[in-house]
C-alpha cells in the first residue's frame, strides 16, 4: 500500500472509531483531544489503583534489591533491543543518517556490548534515534486522533494504541519460542521501566493537583514532539503531522 492510501486508510479509520466512540463516552465538558474522558478517567483510575497496590511496590522492591550497575546491564541490553525496531522505522521514514546510525549501535552494542548489556556505542557519540510505528504513521500524516488511556497500559491516542500489534511484532522478544524465557524478559522489562519512572511518578504526585490532566497533556505534547523530531509547529494545540498539511516533513 502506497503512503497516500495508508494514511488515507488510517485517517478514515481514526475518524470513524473516534465519533463512534465520542458518542458513547463523551462527556458534557469534555475537551477536543479527549472527547473520551469520562471513560478514559475510569479506565485511569483502575490503572493507579493496580500500580499503587502491585506494580508500584513491585518496581520499589527491584530497584532495592538490584545493585545499580545489573539495573543498568538490563537497561541497556531492553534498549538495545528496542533500537531494532527503531532502525526499521527510522528506514520507513525516509531518515537515511538516523538509520544508519541507529543500525550501527545496535551492531556496536550487540557485539563489542555483548548482547547489549554494556552502552558502547554512546560512548562512541552514536546517538540513539528511538522511533515506532506509531511515530512513523504520524510521519506519513496520519492523525493523532483522540486520546485514550488504555487498561494496564495506560495513556496513549487512538492512532498509537492502532500501532500496538505492529509495535509488538517488532519487539525481538516476542519471537523468543521458549514461553518461560520470553515471559520473563518482558516481565523483566516492564518491572524495569517501571522502576526508572519512580522518580519522575513521586514527582508528579507531589505536584500535580488534578493528575489525570497533567498525564493526559504531557503525553499528548511528548507524542507530538516525537513524530516531529523535537521541533513540533505552533499550531495552538492542533494535532499536525508531517506532511498532512503540505508542511515540509522533519
Amino acid at each position: 500500500m502506497k503512503p497516500s492510501a495508508l494514511t488515507s486508510y488510517f485517517s478514515g479509520l481514526t475518524l470513524a472509531i473516534a465519533l463512534v466512540l465520542t458518542g458513547c463516552a463523551s462527556g458534557p465538558n469534555a475537551v477536543a483531544r479527549d472527547p473520551l474522558e469520562p471513560l478514559n478517567r475510569s479506565i485511569y483510575g483502575f490503572n493507579e489503583a493496580l500500580d499503587s497496590s502491585v506494580i508500584r511496590p513491585v518496581a520499589r522492591t527491584y530497584q532495592e534489591v538490584t545493585p545499580s550497575p545489573i539495573r543498568t546491564g538490563i537497561s541497556n541490553f531492553f534498549a538495545n533491543i528496542a533500537d531494532v525496531w527503531s532502525t526499521l522505522n527510522n528506514a520507513l521514514q525516509l531518515k537515511p543518517a538516523q538509520t544508519a546510525e541507529t543500525g550501527a549501535r545496535v551492531l556496536v552494542n550487540s557485539v563489542v556490548g555483548i548482547v547489549g548489556l554494556f552502552d558502547v556505542a554512546t560512548s562512541m557519540k552514536l546517538e540513539r534515534h528511538p522511533e515506532d510505528f506509531g511515530q512513523t504513521l504520524g510521519y506519513w500524516g496520519v492523525p493523532s486522533g483522540p486520546y485514550v488511556v488504555l487498561p494496564l497500559l495506560g495513556p496513549s491516542t487512538l492512532r498509537d494504541g492502532a500501532s500496538l500489534p505492529v509495535d509488538t511484532k517488532g519487539n525481538l522478544v516476542r519471537h523468543i519460542e521458549e514461553v518461560p524465557a520470553r515471559n520473563t524478559l518482558t516481565v523483566t522489562n516492564l518491572v524495569d521501566k517501571r522502576a526508572r519512572l519512580l522518580k519522575a511518578t513521586d514527582q508528579v504526585d507531589a505536584m500535580a493537583i488534578d493528575k489525570y490532566t497533567f498525564v493526559r497533556d504531557v503525553y499528548l505534547q511528548k507524542r507530538l514532539s516525537d513524530v516531529w523530531d523535537g521541533n513540533p509547529p505552533d499550531t495552538g494545540g492542533a494535532d499536525p503531522a508531517p506532511g498532512s498539511d503540505g508542511q515540509s516533513k522533519p
